[in-house]
Parts: structure tokens; sequence; C-alpha cells
């Protein structure tokens, strides 16, 4: 057994990606499948579109890899986090379709949780804001409102998944129904200091406990295929949330590590070890990856607009046709003006959490033209990257009493193949950026998992040294300037907040 399989289970498509032996990625197909939209604010999906799109991608990218099951050592399985599926264990079909994490109905019940005083204890136990973006809340407005769900639930008849648990179960043909620490940890239910479903919180969201699946480490047993799936049985031995898949496939693995993913938005998590730090600054508390029953936690910090800027420019503006050409505007704009982007098209993320305001552009000249609205438009990512560093710093110096310093950014996603902006963002952070040789961190996250526990792929400092650097990006920006154009931002901030 030659091969590992990793399943990358996104918002808008599913891909499985075979790797090799070195743990290089070979063979891969990827579906999209639709994105429905009931009302305003609210997203779902067809959990059984998520299925078949798994499926079908798994057995194509076998087929072009000319492998059979009894090739592939382990599966692997990465998932978009926070997205809600409720079935019935006896026949397995859902009972609704998925409530996803960028769904918003649930916003006044979050709103009346957090006027009652209940957000300092579910931050406390879980590390996360009592947001709509969490699973729990999207749960209890499931066994609320699709008709019989609460009676049969409570006896005993249903199943609640985030996706790898709705994933290991199908795979199985029910005989696994079970999440990873990292999913576990993102639902709102987990108490990640204990390691445990809470009670409390279940009974606050009225949330009967024999819903819940099994939490088991990242690298675990998870089960086997039914054979008929993917001609033959094969083990499912790693799971991991999209993040933290990301996080391990940057071998992130030492306290101050830190590693941030730039796509449609961004995500940054630091490595805190053994120490779940509480967050002053809005940042979440979560847990990195779980392995032989040890946690290790994380802070992450999430931006709305990251990527999404530069399709902005693209669709919205219309003033370049793809997206490697902002470098070349970047490159040309004039370096007399100085414009601030502030791309809050959804109101901002980390550390701001102000949902109510918009975006905003400052220091308009009369002959500002496409190449400086580009170049507002990369070095926004840069700053919002700022404003997740200091929160971060903040955060680790008051709970350990240490600075963070001049830490390596690892940086992965479709923008960071863009130079002009990762030279910015580590001019900006004043600190070193590091670009990896293999992109496709996130599924490489699960394939090791999935490979380490099979006894294919080595440990994790066996791991950790096959990183390979593509590019590091040093800080070439003087300090006085750096501060300068930092206190620019923070001042397009304040302008731009929709509360003091």
């Amino acid at each position: 057994m030659t091969h590992v399989l990793a399943i990358d289970q996104g918002t808008t498509s599913s891909r499985a990606i075979l790797f090799d032996a070195d743990l290089a990625p070979g063979a891969s197909a990827q579906q999209e499948f639709a994105q429905i939209y009931p009302a305003s604010g609210w997203v779902e999906h067809d959990p059984e579109d998520i299925w078949q799109s798994v499926l079908a991608t798994c057995r194509a990218a076998i087929a072009k890899g000319g492998l059979s099951a009894r090739d592939i050592a382990a599966i692997g399985i990465t998932n978009q986090r926070e997205t809600v599926v409720l079935w019935d264990r006896a026949t397995g079909k859902p009972l609704h379709n998925a409530i996803v994490w960028q769904d918003r109905r649930t916003a006044d019940l979050c709103a009346r949780l957090k006027a009652d005083g209940h957000e300092a204890m579910v931050q406390e136990k879980t590390g996360l804001l009592l947001d709509p973006y969490f699973s729990g809340t999207k749960l209890a407005w499931l066994l609320d409102h699709v008709e019989g769900a609460r009676a049969r639930a409570e006896a005993g008849e249903l199943a609640f998944g985030t996706i790898d648990s709705w994933l290991i179960w199908k795979l199985t043909g029910g005989a696994v129904h079970a999440t990873d620490a990292t999913n576990a940890a993102r639902t709102l239910l987990y108490n990640i200091r204990e390691g445990h479903w809470d009670a409390a919180i279940c009974a606050l969201l009225n949330i009967p406990e024999s819903l819940l699946p099994e939490v088991r480490d990242c690298a675990a047993d998870y089960g086997t295929t039914d054979p008929a799936l993917l001609g033959g049985a094969i083990p499912i031995m790693g799971v991991a949330g999209d993040q933290q898949a990301a996080t391990i496939g940057q071998a992130c693995f030492q306290p101050g590590m830190m590693k941030s993913t730039y796509g449609t938005g961004c995500f940054a998590l630091l490595n805190t070890g053994d120490t779940l730090v509480r967050s002053a600054n809005r940042m979440l508390g979560t847990i990195a990856y779980q392995l032989d029953g040890k946690t290790t936690y994380a802070l992450e910090g999430s931006i709305f607009i990251a990527g999404a800027v530069v399709q902005w420019l693209r669709d919205g503006l219309k003033i370049i046709d793809s997206a490697p050409q902002t470098q070349a505007l970047a490159e040309a704009a004039d370096p007399g003006q100085q414009l601030y982007l502030v791309p809050a098209f959804t109101g901002l993320g980390a550390p701001y959490w102000d949902p109510e305001c918009r975006g905003a552009i400052f220091g308009l000249a009369r002959n500002s033209g496409p190449a400086e609205f580009a170049r507002a438009a990369l070095e926004s990512v840069g700053y919002q990257t700022r404003d997740l560093w200091e929160a971060m710093a903040a955060d680790w110096r008051a709970e350990t009493g240490k600075e963070l310093g001049a830490a390596t950014l690892r940086v992965d996603g479709g923008m960071s193949a863009s130079d002009w902006t990762m030279q910015f963002l580590a001019d900006i952070l004043g600190a070193p950026v590091d670009r990896p040789r293999v992109l496709e961190t996130t599924a490489l996250g699960a394939a090791w998992l999935a490979g380490m526990r099979a006894g294919i792929y080595p440990d994790q400092a066996g791991f950790a040294a096959t990183w390979a650097l593509d590019r590091n990006f040093a800080p070439a920006m003087d300090d006085a300037t750096r501060s300068a154009r930092y206190a620019g931002w923070k001042d397009a901030i304040s302008r731009t907040l929709s509360r003091p």
C-alpha cells in the first residue's frame, strides 16, 4: 500500500487527492455542488449532494492514478467546519438541508444568549464567542423547526454531525458515528479544556447529548469504507477541520508558530501549545490538533475579505481581467499616493467583529486610478493580517508573559502566490514570511494524519523535516515607514467602524 487518499470537502466543491509514499500530491479530481439560499442570510447545502460529490471525486482520483483500493493505505478527511447535518440513524437520510457555516439565521438566538449573560461561560469552556458561525445554535434551530425532530432526537433516533461525521457515517455504511477534536471544538458544544461534550451548554441550547458523535484524536481509527463504494475496504485514519489541517500541513507544531491561509477570506492560527489562551481581543481559542490523547491549542483569527478583494477589482470595478494583473498594477502605482481600502463588504471579522460596517476607501486624489486601487486592495490583506498578529501577540503576552516576537508566518492559499503581496505582508508585519513548495497544505495535513497512523509516513518531527521552502520574504521596510503606514490603516478603520 503506497498511497493515501485525502478528501478535501469544501464550501463550494469537493476534492480528492492521492498522495504517494513521499507525500507528493498526484492524481486529483474536483466537483462543485449547488449553493442554496432559502432567505436573506441563509445558506444551505444538500447533504446528499456533498456525499455524491465526495464519492465521485474519490472514484475519479483513484481511476486517474491507475490505482485500486488495495494500493491505498488510508483515507484522510478535511472539511468545511461548523456546517451542520441532522440525519436518521436507521435510514441515513438527512432530515433537512445542511446549514452552512456562513448562515446567519440564528443571530437573534445568539443575541438573546449574550443579553442573558451566557457568553463568558461559553467562551471559558469552548474558546468561542456566541455567534451564528458555530454549529450549536444551528442544531438547536433544526430541532425547533423540523417537524418531529426534537421528539425523535430525544428518543435516540437521530444523529448530528459536522461534515466530517456525515462523511464517516456514509463511507462506513453507518457503522461509525464519530468526529475529531478539531471539528468538535467548532460546535460551541465541546469543552476544549476538559475534552468532552459540555452538559451545561447542551442544556442551555436544549440539545440531547445522544445526538452527538464520539470524539477521537485527529489520527485515529474511524472505521473502514464499505467495500462496495471504492472497490475494497479502506481504513479512515485521519480527520481535521480545514484550517487545522492546513496548520498541520504547514508543520506548525511548536508554540509560537503561525500559519495564514489566503483564500476568499483569511484564517490565521497561532500554535499556543498546551496553553488555552483566553483572548481579550476577540480572537478564538480552539484546538489545533489532538494526537495520542494530547491536545494542542491555538488562537484563531478570521478575515472575511482577502482574495475576494481581488475578485471585486475584477467583477465589481472591472479594472482587471485576471488576478495576476494586480501585481503589475501595484508595482506601477504612484508612490506619492497612500490609499487605504477597508474591504468591509460584509462587515469586519477579527478583531473588530463589526457586521454592520461597510467598505470604504481613504486618501483619494484627482489622479488616483486603477493602479492605486490595486495596490490598496493588496495592501489591505497585509494590514488586516497585522491586526490579527497584534491581537494574538497581546493575548499571548497576557497569558504567558512572553513576547511573540519576530515569529515566522507560514502562508498558503491562492493569494500567497503573489510575490508582491507576500513582500508587503512581511514589510508591514516586520517579520519573515515563508511560502512552502507544496501549497496543497490542507489536503497534505489530512493525508499526513492518515498516513502517519497507517505507518507509511513519518512522525511529527520527520514530517516537519519534509517541509520545504519555496521562498522567504524578509521585511525590507524601515520601522518609521512601517509605523506610519499602519497608523494610517488604524485611522481608516476607526472611520469605517459602525460603532466607536
